[in-house]
């Protein structure tokens, strides 16, 4: 047990010691100061993620606007010295003073937290922001922020710098922000508001903007918000990219399973209800096992669902079953389709737009209005009920596929209950091939998952195992991408995988069930590698996703080269360090040599009795002659992880203070499905198309 020396506080005259507390201790943040001060709060980080949390901030201002319908254009640009403009052509922020103030509305909404339009009255009828610190919060994390807004026939303008006003709000002639060209100011009585920041170094360590993630999440608004175009421009190398679709959640839908064969055409919906919420839903079956389900409220992408998700999948359940006793494809004596049943190879988008959402959490991933899953159920039950009459051919194959997977899950079910028969007896029960570790705590433990027996038996012999415990695996696994869960659980290296890791899989996964606080995977640093690593991540994300979501999972680092020079040894992970190492083994045994004659002739010099020659060994792990005086390093290259001893393996690759571990992180669910559903489905021309865009930055070891 740690102990900590602490002093104690000095204590005043009047022996209490209270004196040091007293209300000059009391700080009151005025203004913007608590966000600059406590940037966490807000903002989540202040790495990356953080950093690009400003530009969506921002740009949700405008896409409420958009929603609210009196915007149908959203511009962002990427400036070369890394400031953000995001130009929309909504109705532009009053300017006008407000009462409450006595300032600018302009001002009161970029300068007090908690401001704005979105907390009630004709403002906004939905809104994805509801909290009123938007805005106000990237003008605080930004070292100047310029605001120009367009209306009634006037621009006005204000700057900040961290936070505070230069000068009033004022009109100006026209509006002075060239570049970005913005389209609509050229047109009579354009409206609208232009934003520029730059965020502030003070706060952010790395000002890297990553185009991909921006580029995302307007693609998703513009799938959300049919027929709104977005934009983005990035000044940096000239890539433009626009987004609009007139399909919206349909097109969405069709970009989801762009990689599979889809058994009908979408089904869609949209439905108003009196208290303005809005229901719009698109969904289709495919040739595939998975399901995915993405839901929205107000545009905010409701990762752990809520009540609109209840409601379609109650409904969805409710109406096949109806159907399917009607048409006679369930008998009297059959039992119902479940859920589960009813979601094997599902995609939809669930879109719902709420005048008052209420969110689980200031994350905003759960949706907790319960009279949604009505809404949801109802306009459900009408549109998927008339879809099935008026299209006989579509529920045919629909039903069936329901049908073929509840066949599927019995069948599942008995392989399950097999697996979890033999993971009743613990310890006993573990894969024989298993070498289990000592420590019980899966937070001080990790599974070291190895390509092959031979890599196996040396992982085995160089771990430690006290924490670490060892699963070979024979060849390749199954690609789970294709196949049912009974046929994956009757697979022998999965079913070790799952019964190893102790936390079941699909309705039965528990985390809190987890043996091991890290699991690691390792496998050759060749083709045959990499493709069994990818076999093994398409497992994990499609059965064990929520270790990814923990950050449990990681990718072991293998050598590629060993390089020596005399008796330097160096271990390298890419041919870019191996050259640098080269470099540095050649300085070294060059600074060596000349040490040593140095001293030689010091010696010489005094009349003392010179060192021995040496005589150069002619082991080539010491090196090689280069033809000019000079050695070269001895360079081996290690293409299995079988091809190192206990001793090396655990000083490159198993040792914690010497190894390289990656990661495995789940930034983005949908495009991480796509990436699986392309590299792993059973479309073949999607795949192909991948490879012949992809293969000039393959490294090839020729």
């Amino acid at each position: 047990m740690a102990v900590r020396s602490v002093k104690p506080a000095p204590k005043t005259a009047g022996g209490n010691g209270s004196g040091s507390y007293s209300s000059d201790d009391i700080q009151v943040l005025e203004g913007l100061e608590a966000v600059r001060r406590r940037p966490g709060m807000y903002i989540g980080t202040t790495d990356l993620r953080g950093l690009h949390h400003l530009v969506r901030e921002v740009l949700d201002n405008s896409i409420d606007v958009a929603m609210n319908g009196t915007c149908d254009r959203i511009d962002l640009w990427i400036h070369k010295n890394n400031e953000i403009t995001v130009a929309d052509n909504g109705r532009g922020i009053p300017t006008e003073i407000q009462k409450q103030t006595g300032k600018s509305a302009l001002e009161v909404v970029h300068t007090i937290l908690h401001a704005g339009g979105k907390f009630g009255g004709a403002g906004y009828k939905v809104s994805g922001g509801l909290h009123g610190v938007g805005v106000s919060v990237v003008n605080a994390l930004s070292t100047h922020l310029h605001v120009e807004v367009h209306r009634d026939g006037k621009v006005h303008e204000q700057d900040y710098e961290r936070g505070k006003p230069v000068g009033k709000v004022k009109q100006i002639a026209k509006g002075r922000h060239e570049p970005p060209q913005v389209e609509w100011k050229t047109r009579e009585k354009a409206t609208g508001t232009i934003t520029t920041f730059a965020p502030d170094p003070e706060v952010f360590p790395i000002i890297e903007w990553d185009r991909a993630i921006i580029e995302q999440w307007l693609r998703e608004t513009a799938y959300l918000n049919k027929k709104l175009f977005l934009a983005i421009t990035d000044e940096r190398d000239g890539a433009h990219s626009a987004f609009y679709f007139d399909g919206g959640v349909v097109s969405f839908v069709r970009h989801l399973d762009k990689s599979h064969v889809a058994l009908h055409k979408p089904v869609y919906v949209e439905r108003a209800f009196e208290n303005d919420t809005v229901v719009e839903v698109a969904f289709e079956y495919n040739d595939t096992f998975a399901e995915k389900v993405y839901t929205f409220a107000n545009n905010i992408n409701t990762m752990d669902g809520g009540a609109h998700l209840t409601g379609f999948r109650t409904a969805l359940t409710r109406t096949l079953n109806a159907y399917a006793r009607k048409s006679g494809a369930l008998k009297e004596a059959d039992p119902n389709l479940t859920a589960e049943d009813v979601r094997e190879g599902l995609t939809a988008v669930i879109s719902v737009k709420i005048k008052e959402p209420q969110f689980e959490g200031q994350t905003k991933t759960r949706l907790g209005n319960a009279e949604v899953a009505g809404q949801v159920a109802s306009a459900i039950n009408d549109a998927l009920g008339q879809y099935l009459e008026e299209n006989p051919g579509d529920a045919r194959r629909i039903v069936e596929k329901c049908l073929t997977a509840f066949r599927a899950r019995e069948a599942a079910r008995k392989a399950r209950d097999l697996v979890l028969r033999k993971g009743a007896l613990d310890g006993f029960s573990l894969p024989g091939k298993l070498a289990d570790c000592q420590e019980r705590d899966p937070e001080k433990s990790e599974l070291i998952v190895v390509e092959g027996n031979s890599a196996g038996g040396s992982a085995k012999n160089g771990r430690d195992r006290r924490f670490q415990a060892i699963l070979p695996l024979r060849g390749k696994i199954l690609n789970v991408e294709k196949a049912r869960a009974d046929k994956m659980l009757g697979n022998e290296e999965i079913r070790a995988i799952i019964t190893a890791l102790g936390t079941g899989i699909g309705e039965h996964f528990d985390a809190k069930k987890l043996r091991y606080g890290k699991t690691i995977l390792l496998a050759d640093a060749d083709v045959d590698g990499s493709h069994i690593r990818t076999l093994l991540l398409t497992l994990l994300y499609r059965h064990f996703k929520g270790l990814i979501e923990q950050g449990r999972i990681y990718i072991g680092q293998p050598p590629l080269y060993r390089l020596q020079l005399g008796k330097e040894i160096r271990w390298v992970y890419s041919d870019k360090e191996r050259d640098a190492a080269i470099k540095e083994l050649k300085t070294l045994a060059k600074t060596k040599s000349a040490d040593r004659k140095t001293k030689a002739a010091a010696k010489k010099a005094k009349n003392e009795d010179a060192d021995p020659v040496e005589v150069e060994s002619t082991n080539t792990d010491e090196g090689t002659d280069d033809g000019k005086g000079g050695r070269e390093p001895a360079i081996a290259r290690y293409k299995g992880l079988g091809e190192m001893n206990a001793e090396q393996l655990w000083d490159t690759t198993l040792n914690p203070a010497t190894r390289t571990l990656r990661m495995v992180t789940l930034e983005d669910a949908e495009q991480a499905d796509l990436v699986f559903d392309e590299l792993m489905g059973s479309e073949v021309e999607g795949r192909k198309k991948w490879i012949m865009a992809n293969a000039k930055k393959a490294e090839l070891d020729l």
